[in-house]
């Protein structure tokens, strides 16, 4: 399996009263959407599936992929690990991956915690910044399942910022 994670880009502040899930994206989120979109657009699969949280910045980030991808309320600002791993059906006790790629487009803290939890990073936080992929891939040896930290891609990775 490869859990594919990326945090929406740079986002207006939301201003006093504003409902946080209606911030958009900034020009600069546009760009850094935009440069890890033609990134991600290379390395996934055709059958890798997509899956947003329902906040304007996640959408306006997913959107930049020109590819289908279904809202799911598990992947909102208030989310948690435990919720997302749910939600893509990766449980404690698998010890055989199965063959499939998932794009989760989400959120900090969530998306730190999930990293954390399963490649048992020793930090109590893991800091996802704007815009950038963790690409995670299971796999199993000696009947044992690995974690691999596939990639770590930002913005500035991949041609920076006009």
């Amino acid at each position: 399996m490869d859990l594919i994670l990326w945090r929406h880009a740079e986002a207006t502040l939301a201003e006093d009263g504003a409902d946080d899930a209606s911030r958009a994206l900034t020009p600069k989120g546009e760009r850094q959407a935009a440069r890890i979109a033609q990134w991600l657009d290379r390395q996934l699969s055709d059958g890798t599936r997509i899956l947003c949280s329902p906040a304007r910045r996640t959408e306006q980030t997913a959107l930049a992929l020109q590819r289908k991808f279904k809202f799911r309320e598990e992947l909102g600002p208030q989310s948690n690990a435990e919720a997302v791993l749910d939600l893509v059906k990766w449980h404690a006790d698998m010890t055989v991956p199965p063959k499939q790629s998932i794009l989760l487009v989400g959120h900090q803290p969530w998306m730190g915690d999930v990293i954390m939890s399963l490649t048992k990073l020793p930090s109590s936080a893991c800091a996802v910044r704007k815009a950038s992929v963790w690409w995670l891939r299971a796999r199993e040896r000696n009947q044992q399942l690995q974690i691999l930290i596939h990639a770590v891609i930002n913005p500035e990775i991949v041609g920076g910022l006009q």
